[in-house]
């Protein structure tokens, strides 16, 4: 397990590292609302693919597969929103703003783990994975409400 978790932290640092690559962004320019919800929709058909795949081939390899691709895209799209935090900042609220997105983050993680265990008991394990895959669809449907790409200079290096 101790393997595993290693495995999993350094290969997730590795991916959010390279995730300017992935997107196609640059490190200059501010990734618009599109490149966003895109990432988001394509991280929502993971959890809905694992559902549908579990009930058609055995459970371990589909999870070990899907949680391993789930990973890797969520990675990419939390280094999206690392970037566009500070982007969106104000130069004067930069703490503030930062400190408020890690606020509403561990919020959010705490919500989605009460909500998935409730889930997980009540219904199991693909509910679980049908209602990760609604409120993924949910944000990058939200998402496409940010600014253009033009409401934010891009940075001199």
């Amino acid at each position: 397990m101790g393997g595993f978790l290693a495995l999993w932290v350094i290969g997730y640092g590795i991916v959010q590292a390279s995730a300017p690559g992935f997107t196609k962004w640059r490190g200059d320019e501010v990734p618009g609302a599109g490149v966003v919800a895109g990432w988001a929709l394509v991280l929502a058909g993971v959890p809905a693919v694992i559902a549908v795949a579990m009930g058609m081939l055995p459970a371990a390899p589909v999870l070990i597969v899907g949680l391993a691709l789930f990973g890797v895209l969520f990675a990419i799209n939390s280094a999206l929103h690392s970037f566009l935090i500070i982007s969106h900042a104000r130069h004067d609220g930069v703490s503030l703003d930062v400190g408020f997105y890690y606020m509403a983050n561990a919020m959010g993680r705490l919500l989605g783990t009460v909500l998935s265990g409730w889930l997980y008991q009540a219904h199991g394990l693909e509910a679980c994975l049908w209602v990760s895959a609604a409120f993924l669809v949910l944000a990058g449907v939200l998402s496409l409400a940010l600014p253009s790409r033009d409401a934010f200079p891009t940075r001199q290096s």
